[in-house]
């Protein structure tokens, strides 16, 4: 059924003549123009090479063409660009086993048993998205309740933001793991009351002890999953995505696909670290492959973990931690040569950076980096959740790109407070602020950590609240940003961090033809209408590869 829909989705890719040019008439078009302005059109005009010719505004006389599309009065919007996400990974989530939707404890375990009785056959099971937090459990779940449901098999499950993982029994017995292993630096093993015995959690890189063990996926499975993920994305109105953390396992899979035309997503790549930068990039980015559709930009880095995980490197103490400052990931010596060897090579560095103290070493890093190196390096800070009121100003210097994630701040908030306590949140998720400073921002997702449901992050991004409306009047609302800068933040922001603005993220001449059509104005709706936007159509190169009909 997956390759068929796979195969499905391949045709509707291509249905569109090749040497053609195409009318989008009637539709109620929005796009951000290079001034960063709103501007409206009623009809689009798509080249030979899948590039928009022309705009047609309201009383101006219709172009004749080879093609005539009618958009039923529908709303056009540019093809969203997720800022930061992990392509492969949102496909590997839809086939394998999800517990985001978990609500407790006895419900995650009830579908890990359900999971493993419907998948007999495999070695391992494999999933991800459990959160403690929200189960309201007080603690990390353990081994021992894996091996209740679990038994025969080795079971790994990473947390939802990805920086914890948690194991049964006999997936540490298979990694070696027992009372006298070590917890690597920048990572920890939770024990349990006795302080010996590991739990069954691992934090952040002494998740590593385990991975090193996993079955590693097949070529084949690497494209299944790629053409799943692109499925997902594409029905949400993604047409663009920069990968955050790029293997070149998923970079071979990236090439077969446009090798073999079947990539439709736009893939703007940053590598896992540096050994992979240069396997993929060699001596600098790549050029632009297939029409614009995939290149590697630079580096993906961690600084820290996650909130969640009390991972996130923080200035002073966790408030319900007192004894934890969480776990700095690269030394600062490691951080400085690897952003010089990125920037000797042109590669645009991505420094993933949650808490207090890691965005001040990030900035810090940068600030002494960018006086050797000039030029236009766009250094991206990727997440920038907690930072320190007197470190915010920073983020306008150097050219910086704030790349931030909305959905972020309503699934962390409560716990935010809990983390720092009321007195430590000046500077979390401070969008509004840091464009009044003069930095930028571009708005992604964390896909496969959150949805990618970009109507999701545009309702955050304008109100502060969840989806049911908490807390009214939005939390710390001051932060909120306007329709317009959201909008952006999606579209023409995003493709600028990633060095891909002129060839998509704006409905501009010139621009490739990648276009959403949707059900409301997003620039007009409540929030409410935001979030049940419905797409009807994702275009990609001025073609077709979504059609909810």
């Amino acid at each position: 059924m997956k390759l068929k829909l796979a195969a499905t989705l391949l045709a509707s890719a291509i249905a569109m003549p090749a040497q053609a040019d195409v009318l989008i008439d009637n539709v109620s078009g929005i796009t951000i123009d290079e001034e960063g302005k709103v501007k409206r059109f009623e009809a689009l005009v798509i080249d030979d090479d899948g590039k928009i010719a022309r705009l047609v505004e309201r009383g101006e006389e219709r172009p004749r063409t080879d093609y005539l599309e009618d958009g039923e009065g529908r709303v056009m919007l540019p093809g969203f660009i997720d800022a930061h996400g992990h392509v492969s990974s949102v496909g590997f989530n839809a086939l394998t086993l999800d517990l985001s939707a978990t609500n407790s404890l006895e419900e995650a375990l009830e579908a890990i048993r359900v999971f493993a009785e419907e998948n007999e056959a495999r070695p391992w099971i494999l999933g991800r998205g459990w959160n403690q937090e929200k189960w309201g459990l007080g603690r990390f779940p353990t081994a021992a309740e894996l091996d209740s449901v679990v038994s025969d098999r080795p079971v790994w499950l990473n947390r939802v933001d990805g920086h914890a993982g948690w194991g049964n029994s006999l997936a540490l017995r298979a990694a070696g793991i027992d009372a006298s292993t070590v917890s690597p630096e920048g990572g920890r093993i939770e024990k349990l009351a006795d302080g010996k015995t590991p739990s069954g959690v691992f934090i952040d890189l002494a998740m590593g002890l385990v991975e090193k063990v996993l079955p590693a996926p097949r070529p084949v499975e690497r494209d299944l999953a790629l053409a799943e993920a692109q499925k997902v994305l594409h029905a949400q109105g993604i047409t663009a995505m920069a990968d955050m953390g790029t293997t070149i396992e998923d970079w071979q899979s990236f090439r077969r696909a446009g090798d073999n035309g079947s990539l439709t997503l736009r893939i703007m790549a940053y590598s896992a670290g540096p050994e992979q930068m240069v396997l993929i990039g060699g001596s600098g980015p790549t050029p632009w492959l297939y029409d614009d559709k995939l290149r590697l930009n630079g580096i993906k880095l961690y600084l820290d973990g996650a909130l969640g995980s009390r991972g996130a490197w923080l200035k002073q103490p966790y408030a319900d931690d007192p004894h934890n400052t969480g776990l700095p990931l690269t030394p600062p010596a490691a951080l400085r040569n690897i952003l010089v060897r990125a920037a000797q090579g042109n590669f645009q560095p991505a420094i993933h950076a949650i808490g207090t103290a890691a965005n001040a070493e990030a900035l810090n890093a940068i600030g002494e980096i960018a006086e050797s190196f000039g030029g236009d390096r766009r250094w991206r800070i990727e997440h920038v959740q907690i930072v320190d009121p007197s470190d915010l100003p920073k983020l306008a210097e150097h050219g910086i790109i704030s790349s931030m994630q909305p959905v972020h701040q309503t699934s962390d908030m409560f716990m935010a407070e809990a983390r720092l306590g009321p007195d430590r949140l000046g500077g979390a998720y401070a969008w509004s602020s840091i464009l009044e400073l003069g930095g930028r921002l571009a708005f992604g997702s964390d896909a496969p950590v959150e949805s990618a449901d970009p109507f999701a992050g545009l309702a955050v991004a304008i109100t502060r609240s969840n989806a049911e409306g908490e807390p009214f009047g939005g939390w710390r609302p001051t932060e909120r940003v306007t329709r317009e800068q959201a909008l952006a933040g999606f579209t023409s922001e995003a493709a600028f961090a990633g060095f891909a603005e002129g060839r998509f993220g704006r409905l501009l001449p010139g621009e490739r033809a990648d276009f959403i059509l949707v059900d409301i104005d997003p620039l007009l709706a409540t929030p409410d209408e935001i979030r049940a936007t419905k797409v009807h159509e994702t275009w990609v190169g001025g073609r077709k590869v979504y059609d909810a009909d």
